[in-house]
């Protein structure tokens, strides 16, 4: 996938004039920025109260520069094996992004190895030209999806309970997941792209150590995701990146430290007018979390 460069921060913060000059962080990562006001901020309130979980301390950053919620691990109570396709199973859920990232750019810039290079520890991710955040729908996803495969029956880890925070560190985040021994995991994340482009792209690993022995697995839970995005969702394959949905990176830290079968979704175009409008709707972002459900159940079996 071609890293776009980026405009500009993708929220504009409401603590005036001076933090909208420090929110200046170019994306390097997986995803487009943006310049347009974060509208949607406060609205992350709501979905953060559904997070609320039995939680199990994993390690926290080791340089957050503010207090970063503790990941998750929720267990579905009990209920018949035959409706719980899931049970004894880990998933790994990374929201992309954070909601504060915008607040401390300093903490963002900062240099991590990703197991190839240096990146930026986080980013702010992109927004909708009305100024709906990338890290508020990757959150809202997020949190379908962890309610989906609780009444699966899965244990479940997120990289972040909230989106008012700041980080972790996409190393972190890989440390999370990796640490908890997930047996699958999904990095969920919405594109800045051109603004002609449309569709989703799902970005599988390139061996480089670390993830050599999960290569084989994520190609074949990239494939259970496309297929199910395309007879679970009405958004196409992406019409700029990748083949038929497919690309691979080898510049991301997600993929490159994972010892999990692991991809990251881009589920569409929010600089597109007709991919905003369905990334933006309710009822499109619990297709998604379903169809990623439905997804991880085939993968698992």
């Amino acid at each position: 996938m071609t890293i776009h460069r980026r405009r500009g921060p993708r929220v504009r913060t409401p603590l005036g004039g001076a933090l909208m000059t420090a929110a200046a962080v170019m994306l390097t990562s997986a995803c487009g920025a943006s310049t347009g006001p974060a509208l949607a901020q406060q609205a992350s309130t709501a979905a953060a109260s559904t997070a609320q979980s039995q939680v199990t301390p994993a390690d926290p950053p080791a340089t957050s520069p503010s207090p970063t919620p503790s990941p998750t691990l929720s267990t579905a109570p009990a209920r018949s094996a035959a409706t719980m396709p899931l049970a004894g199973k880990i998933v790994g859920i990374d929201p992309g992004h954070n909601g504060h990232n915008y607040t401390d750019p300093a903490y963002l810039t900062r240099q991590i190895w990703n197991g190839r290079a240096s990146e930026d520890c986080d980013t702010t991710g992109t927004e909708t030209n009305s100024g709906y955040t990338e890290a508020l729908f990757n959150f809202r996803v997020a949190t379908f999806l962890r309610a989906d495969l609780i009444r699966d029956g899965a244990k479940v880890v997120m990289t972040r309970t909230t989106n008012s925070g700041v980080g972790p560190c996409v190393t972190t985040r890989s440390t999370i997941i990796n640490h908890r021994h997930a047996n699958v995991a999904v990095d969920i994340h919405a594109d800045g792209g051109p603004a002609s482009g449309r569709g989703f792209a799902i970005l599988e690993p390139v061996a480089d150590g670390p993830n050599d022995k999960v290569i084989t697995s994520s190609g074949h839970l990239g494939s259970d995701v496309r297929r199910a995005l395309l007879s679970g969702t009405s958004m196409p394959e992406s019409t700029y990146d990748g083949v038929n949905g497919i690309t691979h990176r080898s510049d991301l830290a997600g993929l490159n430290l994972t010892t999990v079968p692991k991809v990251l979704i881009e589920c569409g175009n929010m600089r597109n007018a007709t991919d905003a409008a369905r990334l933006t709707s309710t009822h499109f972002q619990k297709q998604i979390a379903k169809a990623l459900e439905a997804a991880i159940i085939r993968f698992l079996s």
